[in-house]
């Protein structure tokens, strides 16, 4: 979704990526601190995900994160959307399409609320379609 996001920005789109707290931790551990730099006019934002700060190996339980995200993402996601819509608060454009990771399907409903398109970006891979 990241390397989604780029492209998008460098054919001049307005990006603001929004990840889990927990998956932002986890990018910042792998990549390193600097690793989400470089990037003029591409913001970060992070939303609650319902994870405990110190659940270091929580994707290895793949249930307990679903339902966590599932219950907690929506609330903070409609905050965070409330925000970037703000002409005070904003420093950039308000958001005119949602393009999310199709396991984060709570944005549909947001999106439907705020009143703005949404894209779910399956990225499963050719093993996922076997069976």
């Amino acid at each position: 979704m990241l390397n989604v996001a780029k492209l998008l920005h460098h054919k001049g789109f307005h990006i603001t990526f929004v990840n889990t707290e927990y998956n932002h931790r986890r990018l910042l551990k792998s990549r390193g601190p600097h690793s989400l730099d470089g990037l003029l006019d591409f913001r970060y934002e992070t939303i609650p995900d319902g994870l405990p700060p110190t659940d270091t190996d929580v994707t290895q339980h793949i249930p307990a994160l679903c339902q966590s995200t599932t219950k907690t993402c929506l609330p903070h996601f409609r905050e965070l959307l409330n925000k970037l819509n703000d002409t005070v608060l904003s420093t950039g454009p308000p958001v005119t399409c949602i393009v999310s990771d199709g396991w984060m399907s709570f944005t549909m409903e947001a999106a439907e609320e705020f009143g703005v398109p949404v894209v779910l970006f399956w990225t499963t891979s050719a093993c996922g379609f076997l069976g």
